[in-house]
């Protein structure tokens, strides 16, 4: 099982969630976040004031797969969340030790099956 997650602009949200469902990823988690990468914020004029923004909205998904998925769903997240400007944002893979489902005790892989 490995976790996948990845920082991403909200306007490609709806985008990437519906890509990450067809590769067969049968939930995730969606946090609203902030924060910078190569670009360091942005500087914005409010009122005639001009100001810096340094922590810019993100999105972050965790998604919990099966590794015999996990390059279609990454591929899914990359492909629908480029839009080819600085920003766009990272995916991360880890090693996923062990899952449990609160309800049915179902452990690992029956954890994180729809």
């Amino acid at each position: 099982m490995k976790m996948i997650v990845a920082v991403i602009k909200p306007s490609r949200l709806d985008a990437v969630l519906e890509a990450v469902t067809e590769a067969g990823a049968s939930g995730l988690t969606v946090t609203e976040v902030r924060g910078y990468g190569r670009q360091r914020g942005k500087t914005e004029v409010y009122r005639g004031a001009e100001y810096e923004v340094k922590l810019l909205p993100k999105v972050k998904l965790e998604i919990a797969v099966p590794a015999d998925i996990v390059d279609a769903v990454v591929e899914a997240v990359a492909r629908t969340a480029n839009t080819g400007k600085i920003g766009d944002g990272k995916v991360f893979v880890m090693d996923l030790e062990q899952a449990l489902r609160i309800r049915t005790g179902d452990r690992d892989a029956s954890a994180i099956a729809g």
